[in-house]
């Protein structure tokens, strides 16, 4: 019957090879860690959300003593994002995270259940979005949430 071959491209570059909006970007993302509510894993993890318009959203995760219950940055800023404004695009999302002190070496990579939020996100508005994950070292782009979970639920 055959094979279907699944290819994800990332694009690693350094901060200061960064576009100036996708630095700005990163900087707000970086920011909303500072709001987090991780007093469990002391993992802080902020997102910012571009809107095609060029509005910027943030997020940043909220951890609660019943776990699970807590929700990611990425899920936070999308969800805000979305309610408030249901109707513009999002263009792009950047991911940070700060433990122990410092923002990670390396960068992290969501959660299946945000990818899948962003994969329909991606779905609904009918247009890619890129992603932005922040390393001290360097910084992963990836053009499109399909590429991350290219088996994600679809409808």
């Amino acid at each position: 019957m055959g094979n279907k071959i699944i290819n994800t491209i990332i694009n690693v570059r350094t901060f200061d090879e960064l576009s100036l909006e996708y630095q700005q970007l990163i900087e707000e993302a970086k920011k909303q860690t500072e709001k987090a509510y991780a007093p469990y894993s002391n993992f802080k993890v902020g997102s910012a959300i571009l809107l095609e318009n060029k509005m910027i959203m943030g997020g940043n995760n909220q951890e609660n003593i019943a776990y699970p219950s807590g929700l990611c940055a990425e899920r936070v800023g999308v969800f805000y994002a979305n309610s408030q404004y249901p109707d513009v695009p999002i263009s792009a999302v950047a991911v940070a995270a700060f433990t122990t002190g410092d923002f990670t070496l390396l960068p992290v990579n969501p959660c299946s259940a945000c990818l899948q939020v962003l994969a329909e996100s991606e779905m609904r508005q009918k247009k890619d979005i890129t992603l932005l994950l922040y390393g001290k070292e360097n910084v992963h782009i990836i053009k499109s949430i399909k590429e991350c979970l290219p088996l994600h639920f679809e409808f």
